[in-house]
Order: structure tokens, then C-alpha cells, then sequence
């Protein structure tokens, strides 16, 4: 069971696909079978089913959950002896489901610290409470709540999410509308589990009524311009008026206290955040969001 078969199995367990997986290793497919078989042979059981598509099981996540947090040791380890013994600041590997939420902290960060390198990782809420316990990656920023045992915690920022209208749709110009008065409407919205799928869905729940969705995708980013475009109305959260560089829209207050996001920055307690880890925490921390800016800042 060596270090190379055990990082073949975790990509494996990740596309849950092996000529996927077998792609991105740049290994053949009947290598990688057969290293997932021996594998398999020397726990005892299987890890996959394979009735139909390949599917992780119950042993195969338990076996994956150690087999990540024991790379990521190892990989923490090298990186500890190399900020120890070197004069860099290391690396810092950041996580969240809209990157274009940390455009501002992101932009201070590297004219303060130039050199230092930044890993951006886009990834589903979901998959950071696991990636972080691995120490695949060091800090996330995640918009809904996610399991906290074993993690940190720091609440960054509360805001209230608006409706965003073409310019000549009729509800534009409104101060405000009601959940009730959305229903019907065609929404432009993200996939299933992000943050802004979730709250349209639950905001709709809480009235009996289910959304309208005619465009879903996975670039939260680009909604506005497609709202803009016509397409039809979305949830945008109020950061975005400062951030947006897309088309035009109209912004429309919605009149449920419910209708907000809370950020919070995540980190497993256990890992060793290197220093490039630690400015990264100290300047999402401390920036401030509602003028988008360093707090101290004018």
C-alpha cells in the first residue's frame, strides 16, 4: 500500500469515474484498475460498487477519509520543513464557492505580499469541511453552514441578498417585493447546493410555492449578465453592487428577513497554517466588507 496507489485511489474515489480519473493521473485505464483491485485485495473488501456507474461506498468513504487526512499530514509536514527552512512565506490555498466574493481581500493581499504564491480552489460547500480535515486546502469562505466538528469558525459578514431585474422589467423601480409577488416569475439561478439555489428554494418552501427556474449554471458571476440580458430575474447578494462589473440591472430589496447570506472563514483546528496562511486569515478578517476595503482604510 504505497503512497502512489493511495493517491491514484483518492482521485479515483473523487470522479467516482476511471477513465476520468485515469485522465487526469496520465496513467492507463487498466493500470489504475488494477491498482484500485490490489487495493481492494489487501483491505479485504471492496471500495467501489459497480452495479451500473462506479460508486464509492461505505468503506471506500471511510477508507478515503483516512487516506486523505494521511496525505495531507505528509503534505503539511513538507511544507512546515520548507517554510521552517527557507525565507518564504510559504503558500496559501483558499477556498470558496464564488471567488468573485474575495476579488477585494484577494487584490490587498497580493500588493502587500507579492511573492507569495495563492492557490484558489472553487469548490461546493459539501466538499470543504472534508478538503479542509484532509488539508488539501488551508482557509474557505463558505456562504451556507457547513458541519463544524473539528473547525474554526470566524462570522466575516452579514448582508441581505436582492432580486436583480433587467432594466425594463416590471417590477424594476420597486423599492421592495414580496416573496409572494416573485412567484411565477422566471429566475436565473445556480445549481442545486449553492448558496443562492438553496435560499431561492427555501425562501419559496417557507410560502408553499416552488420556483420558476428557466436558466441554471454553475458561474454564480455570470447572472447578472444574464438577467441583464433578458433572460429572466435572480437572488444577488448586496457585496455584488460593489464587485459586479457585468451589465446593468435593477436592484430590488426583498421584504423577508430570511433573504440574507452570512459569510465565515473556516480552518481545521488541528492544521499548521503557514505564515502566507496566516496573513491570508488576518487580511479576510479584518477587511472591511461593506465598503470593500481594509478596515482602517478611507
Amino acid at each position: 500500500m504505497d503512497l502512489h496507489s493511495l493517491r491514484q485511489f483518492v482521485v479515483v474515489a473523487r470522479l467516482e469515474h476511471l477513465s476520468r480519473a485515469a485522465d487526469e493521473l496520465h496513467v492507463a485505464q487498466p493500470s489504475l484498475s488494477r491498482t484500485i483491485a490490489r487495493l481492494e485485495s489487501e483491505l479485504g473488501t471492496p471500495l467501489f460498487d459497480r452495479a451500473g456507474r462506479l460508486r464509492l461506498n461505505d468503506a471506500g468513504k471511510l477508507f478515503r477519509a483516512h487516506v486523505e487526512r494521511a496525505l495531507g499530514e505528509l503534505d503539511a509536514g513538507r511544507r512546515a520543513v520548507a517554510e521552517a527552512t527557507g525565507d518564504g512565506f510559504g503558500t496559501v490555498r483558499l477556498a470558496s464557492e464564488t471567488l468573485l466574493t474575495l476579488t477585494g481581500p484577494l487584490a490587498a493581499y497580493k500588493r502587500a505580499h507579492p511573492s507569495v504564491e495563492v492557490e484558489l480552489h472553487q469548490m461546493p460547500a459539501e466538499e470543504m469541511a472534508r478538503r479542509l480535515r484532509a488539508q488539501d486546502i488551508d482557509l474557505c469562505v463558505a456562504s451556507q453552514p457547513i458541519p463544524a466538528d473539528g473547525l474554526e469558525a470566524v462570522h466575516l459578514h452579514t448582508e441581505a441578498v436582492w432580486v436583480a431585474t433587467p432594466l425594463d422589467h416590471p417590477l424594476a423601480g420597486r423599492p421592495s417585493v414580496t416573496v409572494d409577488e416573485l412567484a411565477g416569475q422566471p429566475f436565473v439561478a445556480t445549481r442545486k447546493g449553492h448558496w443562492q439555489r438553496r435560499l431561492l428554494d427555501r425562501l419559496f418552501a417557507g410560502r408553499g410555492l416552488t420556483p420558476k427556474i428557466v436558466c441554471e449554471g454553475d458561474e454564480a458571476g455570470a447572472l447578472a449578465d444574464l438577467i441583464s440580458a433578458g433572460l429572466g430575474i435572480g437572488l444577488v447578494p448586496a457585496l455584488a453592487q460593489h464587485t459586479a462589473t457585468s451589465a446593468p440591472v435593477a436592484w430590488i430589496a426583498v421584504d423577508s428577513p430570511d433573504c440574507r447570506r452570512t459569510l465565515t472563514l473556516l480552518r481545521c483546528t488541528d492544521s499548521h497554517l503557514s505564515r502566507a496562511a496566516r496573513l491570508m486569515r488576518d487580511t479576510i478578517t479584518n477587511w472591511d466588507w461593506t465598503g470593500d476595503q481594509p478596515r482602517g482604510t478611507s
